[in-house]
């Protein structure tokens, strides 16, 4: 189920390149002033590749959702949260660009060669909070690597899981979402993005489809009722749709349509809380 796993680690370089067009942009939804670095040469060629098979009409989902994510990670630590944990980091930059209290400990996880890469990219680049990288596949004991690196299943956690469910099967979803669980306390919250199956499937996305095919990390996983995966744990949830967002910042192609109409191909973002 992870047979994808070293080319959707190259997708992280795609992401980093887009961010760095966008923060070049006057208009630019955030800033990220480390992901040229870490995008380097193949990232940006990656992107030329994406823009040249989707075309400028496609929507700015990657743009956006950094956005979005910013902003609910922002929320959360000035609500007082001060463990994070982010899974599949890829290239994010977030524990070096956003503002965090010293008290604050950011956990990133990823394929060892990614963190290495990063940390070689970064070297000698100071953080406000506490950032501990973890080298691990996910489809190996990452719970265990976590604790080992000092997590306590004791304080409420801010869990974000961005740009990752599309890449796995459903089983490999459903272990994800249970050993979070597992190690979230009362109060902990989960943040993380679903591709539609409603979109999944719809003709306007085949461009989309077809990049990522070539590139060896198909989109497999979609659900239109994305609340689902947090809430059989007994998680409270609040989706939202990703065009939402996008028209909120003035980004997005087309209207948002309400989430109670059936058949729309769309994204979401959800955000759970622990009972």
């Amino acid at each position: 189920m992870y047979e994808t796993n070293h080319a959707v680690a190259h997708t992280g370089l795609l992401v980093a390149a887009i961010r760095a067009a966008e923060s070049r942009r006057e208009d630019a939804l955030f800033t990220d002033p480390f992901a040229t670095a870490l995008a380097g040469t193949r990232g940006r060629n990656l992107h030329a590749e994406y823009d040249a098979a989707l075309g400028p009409a496609a929507a700015p989902i990657i743009e956006v959702r950094t956005r979005f994510w910013d902003e609910v990670l922002t929320r959360s630590h000035e609500g007082g949260a001060t463990r994070f944990v982010l899974l599949a980091a890829g290239r994010d930059a977030r524990a070096f660009r956003l503002t965090w209290r010293p008290d604050t400990v950011v956990y990133e996880l990823d394929q060892p060669e990614v963190i290495a890469n990063k940390d070689a990219v970064l070297a000698g680049t100071p953080t406000t909070c506490v950032r501990v990288p973890i080298g691990i596949d996910l489809a190996d004991d990452w719970p265990e690597a976590l604790l080992a690196a000092g997590f306590s299943t004791d304080i409420p956690t801010v869990w974000l899981v961005e740009g990752l469910l599309q890449y796995l099967d459903e089983a490999a979803v459903g272990l994800l979402f249970e050993r979070i669980d597992a190690l979230s306390a009362t109060g902990s919250a989960l943040c993380y993005d679903v591709v539609g199956q409603t979109l999944l499937a719809a003709p306007f996305l085949e461009p989309v489809r077809r990049f990522m095919s070539e590139l060896g990390a198909p989109w497999i996983f979609a659900s239109d009722e994305p609340a689902d995966l947090a809430a059989r744990f007994g998680w409270t949830t609040t989706v939202t749709d990703s065009a939402e967002a996008g028209n909120r910042w003035q980004r997005w192609p087309a209207p948002a349509v309400p989430l109670n109409v059936p058949g729309v191909a769309r994204g979401y973002f959800v955000e759970a809380t622990k009972n």
